[in-house]
């Protein structure tokens, strides 16, 4: 397994002195984001991690390894590239194989977190359950994932394009449990909150940290969710965004969009019909959650 994984100097460095890493997907950048905003982003949420005494690992797949953190000439080819493979958990083998490049997805991430030995991952918002699934079985693969693999996902909620109740839902099933960092409401990546309570609040990162060392502690497989909401001053308003929402779903429907081809078209869609605001509250939503997840991987790493 060795032999397929890479790290960073950085990272490296940061691994032979016990210092906190963060976690970074790739995805956000090849598909997120149009460029050069999506490189232009990376680079900012990797030093405000660094701001907040921790260490970035943006995760990658290129040449046939697991790249755990990326250089400069690296986020640039990945941003820049017309052809790279978004990679879940089924695809890993088959990128890794091919020597193919891809973007890791939040499951792909947590895997190769996992397997580096980081537990803090921070992201825009994680996948869940589509709308419309009960017939569509339309469900991301990093539900499962959070219910498998023993990593923190940092995130503004589920991305507003879902069915939130049906993924608090699934995750409740599988046991995964979503904080809610400084909110009793669960986050709709847009905006600050959504209908959905959530049955556990945490105020500050300190503990977040003793929360998931407990639970692992325990034995307990499994990641969790800690769920922080966009700043209010970079949210957008609700009833605005819905109707947006519900617009691209429309045009992805009449178009043929699904699978994994489904989330990429809804964001472009929404991008454009909001003319551009949306991107501006995506950019602003991650890096708050590289903050909180920095904060959290320093507060973690000193238990």
């Amino acid at each position: 397994m060795n032999s397929m994984i890479t790290y960073s100097t950085e990272v490296q460095q940061a691994m032979d002195n016990n210092q906190p890493i963060v976690a970074l997907e790739s995805t956000i950048i090849s598909h997120g984001m149009p460029y050069p905003q999506n490189v232009e982003t990376a680079r900012i949420v990797e030093q405000i991690i660094r701001d907040n005494g921790a260490v970035p690992a943006t995760i990658a797949i290129m040449d046939g390894k697991i790249k755990i953190g990326l250089s400069d000439e690296e986020l640039e080819l990945l941003g820049n590239s017309p052809d790279v493979a978004k990679v879940s958990r089924r695809d890993l083998g088959q990128l890794i194989a091919t020597k193919k490049i891809g973007a890791t997805t939040v499951a792909a991430t947590m895997i190769c977190a996992e397997l580096a030995g980081i537990r803090v991952f921070a992201t825009g918002g994680i996948g869940g359950v589509h709308r419309g699934a009960e017939t569509t079985m339309d469900i991301s693969a990093d539900l499962e994932e959070l219910a498998t693999t023993g990593v923190a996902v940092v995130c503004a909620g589920a991305k507003s394009i879902l069915d939130i109740g049906l993924t608090l839902e699934f995750l409740e099933t599988k046991g995964v449990p979503v904080i809610g960092y400084k909110t009793d409401k669960m986050p709709a990546f847009y905006t600050q909150a959504s209908e959905f309570d959530l049955t556990f609040r945490a105020d500050d990162v300190e503990t977040l940290a003793k929360v998931l060392k407990a639970k692992w502690d325990l034995g307990l497989k499994g990641g969790a969710v800690v769920a922080n909401p966009i700043p209010a001053e970079h949210a957008m308003e609700e009833s605005f965004i819905n109707g947006i929402i519900d617009q691209a779903m429309v045009e992805a429907k009449e178009n043929g969009i699904a699978g994994k081809e489904t989330t990429p078209f809804l964001l472009g869609k929404v991008k454009e019909l909001t003319e551009g605001t949306s991107l501006v509250a995506n950019i602003e939503l991650v890096k708050h959650n590289a903050e909180v997840g920095a904060k959290l991987a320093v507060a973690y790493n000193e238990l």
